[in-house]
């Protein structure tokens, strides 16, 4: 038997499959799509059966080592996927492979991932007719009796006479496999929809592929649509993937839908160890679940019988992926649909203009739920310019104050928005003007006060901060900017009658932080909540009467095209934290531009209005939804040559393509760990030669070890 292997070595010189010859005794175990150890020059590599050949080559091939997996990885829907993604993206089919794989099932995962057992009990009830027991062994006969899924280990610490009884036979034993996640939630009746809500569910067709585009304005029941849609999809025998854009998110969503379905659940993303990542995948595969929940990566689940596709949040830019392989999981979702023929639905307070001029135009079909649940008020938004108005402090004005104080008074609570973590943004000498940037990057260093450090947020470069500015050797260091970090300190000193909370990047590093914070704050522990972006979607916390944007410009100051998109989104989805009980809600915004059209129309909750706006701006620029991107990134460690190399690649790209070409220009920003970055932007309605062109290109420097080039079809980042 002859077959081929695609080895795990995300490599353009060797991005193809090689043959290798079946000893007679391993050749049962072989399957398309299982991974098998091979020898490759003078290595031994892990790769994946690709095909199995008929006939064997007449040339002498080495044998493969050893088969890994008696199960398939691989499945016939994720290899036709993988080459969908490689002809799409450009990259090596390798790494399209890898990235549907937790680490534990990937081609080049060394280490061993053990199944978890315990030790469960029962009792022979006939044994034990005949048989009298000392009131120790009665104790332990009571305590299995009065108890579900006792374990052996438990009973042990309990009392040791189940040492005699395992004896007599009258206790058993089963060793039982476990998954390491899991959480038992109460059953809760379920909502009664309303009449909007039903309409909306009675127009998704269940059994044939279309995707949907739900526009809901916060607090519109969005999930209670989505849960309803499951509950239909399982009563046809159906799985479902509900994608959620942040980490964050997760536990909360879990919590509603164990609350509605009980135990089958898989839950995927990127907090969970790799233990767990296991667990849940294999739940997957042995058709345990029913529906599976997690991040951009959980639209690769190996399910079979997918009934259903949500995208929550689809807005969210965190559904691109921001390496190789350049996937975007919405485009992967519509693409599985299609394989299974099942509806994908995409929902959103505020979609992107694209998906929205897709339903204006009926490539998707438009679901609208523009009334809260109970026709609860939208809430009341005030715009401060801080400009004019009196401050409280260096960062919260009076009316942002007085509102906070009004609030917490009547027991109620509020969140606090600020898109920028740390403490300082930068610390600089006031005698010298000296500042500190990272060696590494074009940055400079972000202060942040608890650990005493500057860090690097892009390559995570750390220096402690000095006491005295080492270039005069005055103490005279100073703080210029503020972030999340500051604003809690700050708070509690204003406010010392009411404990912060504060949620960002740095206090969520640990797992299981966040689900401890949202916990925490839904329970009352806390009084405020402060944090990044990562508390502007999804959460729902019905004592919330009270948003304030610390700053709402932060977004908009980003050199990007998409930036008064990104601030109306932030701005709506934030808003629509505040009033989401039976209570109402208000909402202070910050700015020193108040009479910017995004944060008028945010205000407003005029999603159609910023929808026309900024339609006008894209078509009078050329950019999406009225022409397509693609980033070319050139990076290398001399700046000489990358800067070269990249007016030779522009020149190649004017000769043989018929498009608006920009650039080269520096990257933003232009150093990263080291290493210098170009980039060149095309734009483009139609160009038949592209991707022939950009292969060409990638062929040309597969072998050039002084510069590499990253491609982005519809890039999120620049």
């Amino acid at each position: 038997m002859v077959i081929e292997v695609l080895v795990e070595l995300s490599n353009r010189n060797i991005d193809k499959v090689f043959s290798y010859k079946v000893p007679i005794e391993l050749e049962k175990e072989i399957k398309i799509g299982v991974r098998v150890l091979v020898p490759f020059a003078s290595m031994k590599l892990f790769g994946f059966v690709m095909n199995i050949k008929n006939k064997e080559d007449n040339i002498e091939l080495k044998e493969i080592l050893e088969v890994i997996d008696s199960d398939i990885i691989l499945t016939k829907e994720l290899l036709l996927l993988g080459k969908v993604l490689k002809e799409k993206t450009l990259s090596t089919l390798i790494s399209c492979y890898q990235v549907m794989l937790p680490n534990g099932y990937k081609a080049n995962h060394k280490k061993k991932i053990n199944i978890k057992y315990e030790t469960y009990v029962s009792l022979d009830y006939e044994l034990l007719k005949n048989i009298k027991l000392t009131d120790k062994q009665q104790e332990v006969i009571n305590y299995i009796n009065t108890r579900k899924n006792v374990t052996y280990h438990s009973l042990l610490k309990i009392n040791s006479s189940v040492l005699t009884l395992v004896k007599k036979g009258i206790v058993k034993k089963e060793k039982v496999e476990v998954y390491r996640l899991h959480q038992e939630y109460e059953l809760k009746e379920k909502y009664p929809l309303t009449s909007l809500q039903e309409s909306v569910v009675s127009k998704v067709e269940m059994d044939c592929y279309n995707p949907y585009l739900l526009y809901g304005v916060t607090g519109s029941g969005k999930t209670e649509v989505y849960m309803e849609l499951i509950e239909k999809n399982i009563k046809n025998g159906k799985s479902s993937i509900v994608l959620i854009p942040e980490i964050s998110l997760t536990p909360q969503m879990v919590r509603r839908f164990k609350e509605r379905f009980k135990e089958k659940i898989a839950i995927f993303h990127s907090g969970l160890s790799d233990s767990e990542k296991y667990d849940e995948y294999r739940k997957i595969k042995n058709e345990n679940i029913e529906i599976v929940i997690g991040a951009r990566s959980a639209i690769f689940a190996p399910l079979s019988n997918l009934g259903i596709i949500i995208v929550d949040e689809e807005h969210s830019g965190s559904y691109k992926q921001e390496n190789m392989p350049r996937y975007d999981a919405i485009e992967v979702a519509k693409w599985r649909g299609e394989y299974h023929r099942c509806p994908v639905i995409l929902g959103s307070a505020t979609p992107t203009l694209e998906s929205f001029a897709r339903a204006r135009k009926r490539v998707y079909k438009l679901l609208v739920l523009d009334k809260r649940v109970n026709n609860r008020s939208l809430p009341k938004v005030e715009i401060v310019d801080l400009m004019r108005t009196k401050k409280k402090s260096k960062f919260i004005s009076e009316t942002l104050y007085t509102k906070m104080e009004r609030v917490l008074k009547r027991g109620e609570q509020v969140i606090l928005f600020l898109n920028k973590r740390g403490y300082s943004t930068t610390i600089f000498c006031s005698n010298c003007g000296k500042t500190f940037s990272c060696p590494n990057c074009d940055i400079t260093l972000t202060y942040h006060k608890s650990s005493g450090m500057m860090r690097c947020h892009y390559c995570g470069y750390a220096e402690g901060k000095p006491q005295i500015c080492p270039s005069c050797k005055k103490d005279s260091l100073e703080g210029s900017g503020y972030g999340t970090e500051q604003v809690e300190e700050e708070l509690k000193t204003m406010l010392p009658d009411y404990k912060t909370i504060r949620m960002d990047f740095d206090t969520t590093s640990k797992k299981g932080s966040h689900e401890q914070i949202i916990n925490d704050f839904r329970e009352k522990k806390y009084s405020i909540l402060v944090g990044t972006q990562m508390i502007a979607k999804g959460l729902d916390f019905p004592d919330v009467t009270l948003v304030g944007v610390i700053n709402a410009d932060n977004s908009l100051n980003i050199p990007d095209f998409r930036s008064s998109e990104t601030t109306f989104d932030l701005l709506n989805q934030v808003s629509g934290r505040s009033g989401r009980g039976e209570k109402s809600g208000e909402v202070v915004i910050q700015t020193y531009n108040p009479n910017h059209y995004a944060i008028v129309l945010a205000k407003e909750n005029n999603y159609l209005g910023f929808f026309e706006a900024e339609m006008k701006n894209r078509k009078l620029l050329g950019y999406p939804p009225y022409f397509y991107m693609v980033l070319i990134r050139i990076k290398g460690k001399d700046y000489n040559i990358v800067s070269m190399e990249s007016k030779k690649i522009k020149e190649y790209l004017l000769s043989r393509l018929k498009i608006s070409i920009l650039g080269p220009s520096v990257g933003n920003p232009f150093r990263i760990n080291s290493i210098y970055r170009f980039q060149i932007l095309l734009k483009y309605k139609n160009e038949d030669n592209l991707y022939m062109v950009l292969e060409n290109l990638l062929e040309h420097y597969k072998t050039n070890t002084k510069i590499s080039i990253d491609i982005d079809f519809n890039p999120r980042s620049f």
